[in-house]
């Protein structure tokens, strides 16, 4: 087999076209090349994304296991005593609270009941005069007005505990108050600062406390959550709280309309008898 020589022209027109191929093939590397770092980077955001998820939900989980929430204890629950500064000893009945105003200086005490799974650790406490329904006080008192809780006081989970507080200032408002509320009988309500035990998921819970007799009734109002949302959003508190004014105000109209259609009863006149009786006769004959 013969070869023909290649002409100039020809041999030109082959060095274009590998010159060409040779570019192309640069743009395909190139291309490649984006391509592949793309999918690389897509395959590590979506790691990076799944892995983050995976840690939140971790932190979660993490978070519900020691989380706490305190409550009244039950009513079957066994009496607790606690000892305050000055040698003072009170006690409180399952469900119950101990309220003494000894020589000027007002002792408080809660029995609980931690329900959440994290050991309550107390923070402070505010405590005022009067019933600490939501419809009275829509939201718990500042940050600023808190107590110092003095004393450790750790609540297990799943487990009774005690909490204590005194108010000893002789010009101490809140003192004052709570004094005329034992003379009178009124309410009391006592809102609690706690954490968890690395003082985290912090919460405000408002504890009412009545007078029955001798004794002092514990009950649960609120809880507020500090750093997280909760289950249930501040609005919808609120226009719950709302509705329920509205109903109350609602009702309180309708009766007074009910009432003033009435027919008006016959009062009886200073000159008229009570009662029919016949002349000379005596009333009670």
């Amino acid at each position: 087999m013969q070869f023909l020589p290649q002409c100039p022209a020809t041999l030109g027109c082959e060095t274009v076209v590998m010159g060409l191929i040779a570019v192309d093939w640069a743009t395909i590397s190139s291309l490649a090349t984006a391509g592949g770092t793309l999918v690389l980077a897509v395959a590590t955001f979506v790691a990076v994304r799944s892995s983050n998820r995976s840690a939140r939900i971790a932190e979660v989980a993490l978070q519900e296991q020691r989380r706490p929430l305190l409550a009244p204890s039950r009513l079957e629950d066994p009496m607790q005593k606690i000892m305050f500064l000055e040698g003072h000893w009170v006690r409180a009945t399952g469900g119950r609270a101990a309220v003494e105003h000894v020589d000027g200086v007002v002792y408080l005490a809660i029995s609980l009941r931690n329900v959440g799974s994290g050991i309550a650790v107390c923070q402070g406490w505010a405590v005022r005069s009067g019933a600490g329904a939501t419809t009275n006080y829509a939201t718990h008192q500042s940050l600023d007005e808190f107590r110092l809780q003095s004393r450790d006081l750790y609540i297990p989970a799943g487990d009774i505990g005690m909490w204590q507080g005194a108010l000893r200032h002789p010009d101490d408002a809140a003192r004052a108050a709570v004094v005329e509320a034992i003379e009178t009988g009124g309410d009391i309500t006592v809102e609690l600062l706690y954490s968890d035990q690395v003082g985290r998921q912090r919460t405000i819970s408002r504890f009412g406390l009545t007078q029955l007799g001798d004794a002092w009734l514990a009950s649960l109002t609120r809880h507020w959550y500090l750093d997280w949302d909760g289950p249930r959003p501040e609005s919808l508190r609120l226009a719950a709280s709302e509705t329920i004014l509205q109903a109350q105000a609602a009702a309180v109209q309708r009766r007074a309309d009910q009432t003033s259609e009435l027919p008006r009863s016959k009062i009886p006149t200073p000159t008229e008898s009570p009662r029919d009786t016949e002349p000379g006769a005596s009333p009670d004959a």
